[in-house]
This record gives C-alpha cells, structure tokens and sequence, in this order.
C-alpha cells in the first residue's frame, strides 16, 4: 500500500486594491448611472420613446456597482485574510484597514453550519449558534489554550494530574486554513497528547530508589519540563502553520486514589530526614562533651561509665519528650 503525501502551502503575501479608491469610483459610477437612467426616461416625450442607450447605458452601471460592491473588505490589525479564487489559493492579505478585492474571491463557511460541543449535563448539544459569514479571515493574534486537568501515569506509573496553559498564534495561514481541517481543533487535541507524553516521560518526584539523585523531575525541574513541552508543541503544531510561544505547567498534583499514601509517604521521609539530622548533632555533640572532659581532665571514665554516659547523652538529646533526671546515690557498680 502506498501512502499519500499531501502537498504543503505556503503563506504568499498579496496586495489588493485600497477600498477608498474603489469606494470613489463606485459612487461615481452609480452617480452617472442614475443621469443616465433619468435622462433617457425624461426625453420619452420629445422623441416618443426612451433613449435606448442612456437606458441601457444606466442599467448596466447599475449591475455593475451591485456587482463591485462584494468586493469590500475591512481588516484588523493582527488580522489576515486568505484570497481564494474558484479553489485555488491566490494570497493572504496581513496589512489592515479597508480594501477591495475580486469578488468571486470565496467567502469561506456560510451561516447554518452548527458547532457541536460535548458538556457533562448534556453529552452533545448544539451549543453554539450559527457561524456567520467569515470571508476566510483569521486572527493573527496570540492566544492563550487552558487545558483541562488530565489523568496520566508518569515515569515510575503513578497517576497523576496535570494540565498547562499554551501561548500560541498562527504564523503561515496558509497551512491553517488547507493542511488541516480545523486547526483550533488541531491545536487543543494535539496539546492534549503532548501533555501526556511529556508527563510520561518524567516522574513526579525523586523517589528512594532512584539511581540518578540529579533526575529531572515533574516537581523539581519545573522550567526544563516546560521547555520540553514547548518543543514537544512546536513540532506538533508546525504543519498547522501555528507558532508556540509559551508553554506552563498550571496544575500538577497526585491522583485523588493515591493521594493520601503519597502524602504519608512525603511525610515518613521528612521524619527519618529529621532523625538523621538530629542523630547526627547529637552524636557530634557528644563526641565533643568526652573529647573536652578528657582534656580538661574533669573527670576520669572508663569504658563502662562512658558507655553510660554516652547513653546517656543521646536519650536526652535526640528524646521528643522532656528529660527528668534520676539522681543515682549509689555506684555504678553496687
């Protein structure tokens, strides 16, 4: 089986006529049109009958202005419009203010055709009325693409949820408007399965057993996953002729089923945290209190009084409770 590569457009820029100019030559010609059309109605009486060629003449002028008017078309800064002539690509029109062009030149979708969109009350209802008339034009200006939360399962296959904003805008309007069907559509599907590939790609957090203490993470390496994302976009987005200009992580957290086991997990790691740190002071601090008592010569241990006194020194230093001393009247050896 062969596949089919389809050709790619190419944004061509075009200029068309200035609307004013036309506009001017419009009315004058209706102008002359209605003389014409009045004057071969007001000699009907000296010559028995209309003046054919000025009655002519006006209703021709007439067809013609009805025929020109179409033609007119006003642009917004950022916006474009794509100039198609009976099915064939002709130009994309960026620079704003008033213009004219070919009237033939295609209007794009007409009103009654319906958007249908899903909503958790209604599964699918016609929740948007009827597109008007568009001309082809299109928006040049940057827009933001909220994603929704998403269930995925990360590096390790914990799910999770996710979601991220999307700063995006068209730069070749030709490829939006012919190498894609809907490329609004193009663009939120295929950020959705970005999203998800990029998640998979990374762990949520650094776990106990991981072999690479430097690991990029979904919580720590916030900017490198972003960036990661952005590239994951843009190669996505390039044959829909739409530029990415930032991608954001909004939203990242546990799924609700594993949430809580996380959370004691997060929790039991801070404590053994805590303990090897204070472990460590009060091992230290020991070390230290028998290395100054044999210096300064305070008193003398041997090894069952130190062993004592080390014990001690760590029950009251690393105990949560507070310490009440027992005073010994005795010896250690009675």
């Amino acid at each position: 089986m062969n596949a089919t590569t389809l050709n790619t457009n190419r944004e061509q820029v075009e200029t068309v006529q200035s609307g004013w100019v036309l506009l001017t030559t419009v009315i004058l010609l209706w102008l002359l049109s209605m003389t014409s059309f009045i004057y071969s109605i007001a000699v009907v009486q000296q010559l028995g009958h209309p003046a054919w060629k000025f009655f002519v003449a006006g209703i021709l002028g007439f067809v013609l202005c009805v025929f020109l008017l179409p033609g007119f078309f006003t642009l917004q800064p950022n916006e474009a419009r794509v100039l198609v002539l009976f099915g064939k690509y002709r130009g994309t029109v960026r620079a704003s203010g008033f213009h004219w062009g070919n009237p033939f030149y295609s209007n794009g979708r007409r009103s009654g055709n319906w958007r249908f969109e899903a909503t958790k009350e209604r599964p699918v209802e016609a929740t948007v009325g009827p597109r008007r008339p568009s001309r082809n034009k299109m928006s040049l200006r940057v827009r933001n693409l909220n994603s929704d939360k998403l269930k995925v399962n990360d590096k390790r296959g914990n799910p999770i949820e996710i979601a991220a904003v999307i700063v995006w805008r068209i730069q070749d309007t030709a490829q939006a408007m012919f190498d894609v069907d809907d490329y609004e559509t193009y663009v939120r599907i295929q950020s959705e399965s970005a999203i998800r590939h990029v998640a998979s790609k990374y762990a949520y957090d650094h776990g106990e057993d991981t072999d690479e203490p430097q690991e990029i993470t979904l919580r720590s390496g916030v900017d490198e996953v972003s960036q990661a994302l952005k590239l994951e976009l843009q190669a996505r987005l390039e044959k829909a002729g739409v530029a990415v200009e930032e991608a954001r992580l909004t939203h990242l957290a546990y799924a609700p089923e594993i949430a809580q086991a996380m959370l004691r997990r997060q929790q039991a790691e801070a404590v053994i945290a805590a303990r090897q740190k204070i472990v460590h002071g009060a091992v230290s601090m020991v070390d230290m209190a028998l290395k100054d008592l044999a210096a300064k010569h305070v008193v003398q241990l041997d090894d069952e009084r130190r062993a004592s006194m080390v014990s001690n020194l760590m029950v009251v230093l690393c105990g949560e409770a507070e310490v009440h001393p027992v005073v010994n009247t005795g010896t250690l050896y009675a």
